[in-house]
């Protein structure tokens, strides 16, 4: 008997170092806090240890790593200010990745998007309403939603749970299986699949090597087709 091709039905975004190049920014905004707390920040400790981490995360183990004392009121106040520079640097050095709005208009009718992010809500509608792609999105998983960052599941099972709320699964649920993400971190492909989806990386923030337990490793999105990809058996 032939055996039954598994179909992709959604696709979940992450969204900084996936559909924005805002990776620097937020690099340089932690440095700029943490500097303000005396706690040294650099890149490569950055991308080896807080990459794909969501500001609590990343606030608590800078502190926690350097003995400094962690309270919610401190985290709060550390995030909130983080998050104002964030809004006034966007403005003007935000840029979205090549190939990233042609492949959601592309794929937008045939396939239920999500956003699974570490980020601010307001910061990821920042950014998908500056590439005019906000409407095409069905779900928006951010910071404010999750207790555990990635590499923790929690994240995209929060996501398939909306998903599955909404009319179009609820006769028949959507299943892990048949959800794909697309990362650019090695904490959000464990995490995307801890939950049990498939997992396209795209090499904006690691190297091929680093991303290849991922079914798919891309440079970029320009021009790719979920279908294409399926045909293929990679996913």
């Amino acid at each position: 008997m032939e055996k039954r091709k598994h179909l992709i039905h959604a696709i979940l975004f992450d969204c900084n170092g996936v559909i924005a190049d805002d990776e620097p920014i937020h690099l340089e905004l932690f440095q700029k806090v943490l500097k303000e707390e005396g706690i040294p920040l650099t890149k490569k400790d950055y991308f080896e240890k807080y990459l794909a981490m969501d500001d609590r995360s990343c606030f608590q183990e800078a502190l926690r790593l350097h003995k400094q004392k962690v309270s919610k009121s401190r985290i709060k106040e550390l995030i909130a200010r983080k998050a104002a520079y964030y809004k006034k640097t966007i403005k003007n050095r935000l840029r979205i990745f090549p190939g990233v709005v042609s492949f959601v208009n592309k794929h937008k009718k045939n396939y239920r998007l999500a956003v699974v992010s570490g980020a601010l809500k307001n910061e990821i509608k920042t950014i998908l309403k500056s590439a005019k792609i906000l409407q095409d999105f069905s779900v928006i998983i951010s910071a404010e939603d999750i207790k555990k960052g990635k590499p923790d599941p929690e994240c995209y099972l929060r996501a398939l749970k909306k998903l599955n709320e909404m009319a179009r699964f609820k006769n028949r649920p959507l299943k892990a299986s048949e959800c794909c993400a697309i990362e650019d971190s090695i904490h959000g492909i464990k995490a995307a699949q801890k939950a049990g989806m498939k997992c396209i990386a795209i090499t904006n923030s690691y190297s091929k090597k680093e991303l290849e337990n991922a079914e798919v490793v891309l440079d970029s999105l320009e021009g790719i087709e979920i279908q294409n990809l399926l045909q293929c058996s990679y996913l």
